[in-house]
C-alpha cells in the first residue's frame, strides 16, 4: 500500500512540475549574417587558379643517357627536380627487359639534383634500354600524387 502511495505522489509531482516548467530550447549554431566578408575580385580568383594550377605542375629533366663504369657501377647520370616545380620526386631506373630496380634516387626537392649515381646492380659491358619513373609527391602530406615516366639508355663502358 506505501509502495502504491509513493508511485502515485511521484506520478502527479512529475506532471504538476512538468506542466508548470516548460521552456522553448533550441540546440544547434547557425550562421550569422555577414559582418566583414567581401567577394574576392576577378584577378584575385584568377591568381588563386593560376597557383592551384603551377602547384599540380610538374617538369622533369633527365639526361637521356647514362654513361656508368662497368668495374663501380657509377657514372653520369644526370637528373634534376628545378626550382620551378612545387613537389619534391622520388627517381625509379627500372631495366626495360627485365623490370629490375636499377637505381632509385631518393627524395630529390625542388631545386636540387643529381649529377652522378652509383647503380644497385651489376652490369656487363653494352647499352641497355631503362625507363627513369619519377615518383611525384605532395610536400605536405608526403603521399605520392603522381608519376611521370621518361626513357633512359644506360651506357656501361
Amino acid at each position: 500500500m506505501l509502495l502504491l502511495l509513493l508511485l502515485l505522489g511521484g506520478y502527479f509531482a512529475y506532471n504538476y512540475f512538468s506542466e508548470n516548467d516548460s521552456a522553448t530550447v533550441i540546440a544547434g549554431n547557425f550562421l550569422p549574417e555577414g559582418k566583414d566578408a567581401s567577394k574576392m575580385t576577378e584577378a584575385e580568383v584568377a591568381d588563386y587558379a593560376q597557383q592551384a594550377v603551377d602547384n599540380s605542375q610538374f617538369n622533369m629533366r633527365i639526361v637521356a643517357s647514362a654513361i656508368i663504369d662497368q668495374e663501380s657501377m657509377n657514372g653520369k647520370l644526370a637528373i634534376q627536380n628545378p626550382p620551378s616545380n612545387a613537389q619534391p620526386a622520388n627517381v625509379i631506373v627500372t631495366l626495360d627487359s627485365t623490370g629490375e630496380v636499377l637505381y632509385t634516387s631518393g627524395a630529390i626537392q625542388p631545386g636540387e639534383e643529381i649529377k652522378e649515381a652509383t647503380l644497385d646492380k651489376k652490369l656487363n659491358q653494352g647499352t641497355y634500354s631503362a625507363t627513369a619513373t619519377f615518383e611525384i609527391f605532395n610536400s605536405d602530406t608526403k603521399k605520392q600524387q603522381g608519376q611521370v615516366k621518361s626513357a633512359l639508355e644506360i651506357v656501361v663502358q
